[in-house]
């Protein structure tokens, strides 16, 4: 991806988030939030009409993630810190811990519920479920996401 694109792809992560969290009473620490595409693919097989993509984010101490949406499914893999995540509303997520093919689910988050989500854990997003996470911590947090999202739509979008 050209490097125009992942600026304007990490100020629309930005722009999203700074309203998103002065509408929803979240202060965004000094720190952004950083997001870098890593990989994409446009009509992969079996998804035509969407973008399979890898994206990593990271997270510095003290910022917070405003309530927010996908506009398709994501699987959100913390490989660094701990990351306090909420369901707000609009579905439930379960967490795993441990790689794929040996993973075992903790729990399922269903709406009003936050946990702490640290490195080899991961969920998985469902399109319009409303969430919020923050870096409570004193180091940096790390997710590799992964995306199913429809051609052109953008990663994210502030909840109503």
């Amino acid at each position: 991806m050209p490097a125009r694109t992942r600026r304007i792809a990490a100020i629309g992560l930005v722009a999203i988030a700074i309203p998103a969290a002065a509408a929803g009473g979240y202060a965004v620490a000094a720190g952004q939030p950083t997001r870098s595409e890593l990989a994409s693919a446009k009509d992969p097989v079996g998804g035509k009409g969407r973008t399979l993509g890898l994206t990593r984010v990271t997270i510095p101490a003290g910022a917070q993630l405003a309530a927010h949406t996908h506009p398709g499914t994501e699987i959100a893999r913390i490989e660094q810190g701990t990351l306090t995540y909420t369901v707000e509303r609009n579905g439930a997520v379960p967490v795993y811990r441990g790689d794929a093919g040996s993973a075992r689910k903790l729990r399922t988050l269903r709406p009003g519920q936050t946990a702490r989500l640290r490195a080899g854990d991961w969920i998985v997003e469902q399109p319009g479920m409303v969430h919020h996470a923050a870096n409570n911590t004193g180091g940096r947090v790390v997710i590799l996401l992964s995306s199913l999202f429809p051609n052109g739509a953008p990663p994210s979008s502030p909840a109503s």
